[in-house]
């Protein structure tokens, strides 16, 4: 095999032969990688902004994201800034990391700097003027028997129950998931009881896409920030944990065991013998020949 390069003169970034051909990375994964790595200095781009960009798919980035954590090329936290709001802070390295290496180099960071929560969709329309006063164009006393008819107003839409308001179609168990919060960490003992309605239909939206209440679980503590660290709005926090919905991961076929449907022969043998019988038979085929010969 021939190769050709030419070492570009501008505009390139260098990266270890190690880090390309890593055994336990993926495709995708290298190219996220090299595509942060790439960026100009005090670029601020997040690693899903990344993604879309190099034009890699919501479970490809999952996957790529997932294998990068695992071998310590990216490191995240959650931090409280100013006003109580919760920030992501990203750390991505061209070398495996430690826990404690990567929280010195957090440190450093200021929160506000870091990927904050992404904006709420807008609602659609822009305000406008209220309309009065003012005169018809035309005469009353003309002949309005020819109108077209007036349109059929449109039905009032269904009011949204305010956070907090008690919903008929919250399941009890995700109710009684959000009523053991407290006990699972010291960091969630004071989550607001006005709010636990509002926690119980995001749980409620997390069981009906097939995850359990064991793995909504998981998931809340993972995201709970150190240890030591303290929380100064949990409810924010679960609010903020339970936004998103991931899909449930496939569950793995069980691999068939090659033992399946034997049976241990009750003939004289110096150990154990299994064998797979075609009926009834307690005998191996070496049995039932020796006794087939012995009668002969």
């Amino acid at each position: 095999m021939y190769r050709n390069f030419i070492a570009p003169s501008r505009g390139f970034t260098q990266f270890s032969h190690e880090l390309i051909r890593h055994p336990r990375l993926s495709s995708d994964a290298v190219r996220l990688l090299t595509w942060q790595l790439s960026l100009p200095e005090g670029a601020r781009e997040s690693l899903s902004r990344s993604a879309e960009r190099a034009r890699i798919g919501a479970c490809a980035f999952t996957r790529a994201k997932r294998q990068l954590k695992a071998e310590g090329f990216i490191h995240e936290r959650r931090v409280q800034g100013p006003g109580g709001r919760w920030l992501t802070q990203q750390l991505v390295s061209n070398v495996p990391l430690s826990e404690a290496q990567a929280a010195k180099l957090l440190g450093r960071s200021p929160a506000s700097a870091q990927v904050a929560p992404s904006p709420r969709i807008p609602a659609v329309g822009a305000p406008t003027t209220r309309p009065a006063d003012g005169h018809p164009g035309k005469d009353h006393g003309e002949n309005t028997s020819d109108l077209p008819p007036r349109p059929t107003p449109a039905p009032a839409p269904a009011l949204t129950p305010a956070p907090g308001a008690p919903g008929p179609d919250v399941p009890e168990e995700a109710r009684a998931l959000v009523g053991v919060l407290p006990l699972l960490s010291p960091a969630l003992r004071h989550v607001p009881p006005g709010m636990r309605e509002e926690l119980a239909r995001l749980a409620a939206a997390w069981l009906a896409a097939g995850h359990t209440s064991a793995t909504v679980h998981e998931h809340i503590l993972r995201g709970l920030p150190a240890a030591g660290t303290p929380v100064q709005r949990p409810g924010g926090l679960v609010r903020y944990l339970l936004r998103d919905v991931p899909p449930v991961p496939e569950a793995r076929a069980p691999v068939p065991s090659r033992l399946a449907g034997t049976r241990e022969c009750e003939g004289d043998h110096v150990q154990a013998t299994l064998f797979r019988p075609v009926g009834d038979e307690t005998l191996c085929w070496s049995c039932r020949a020796d006794g087939a010969r012995s009668s002969a």
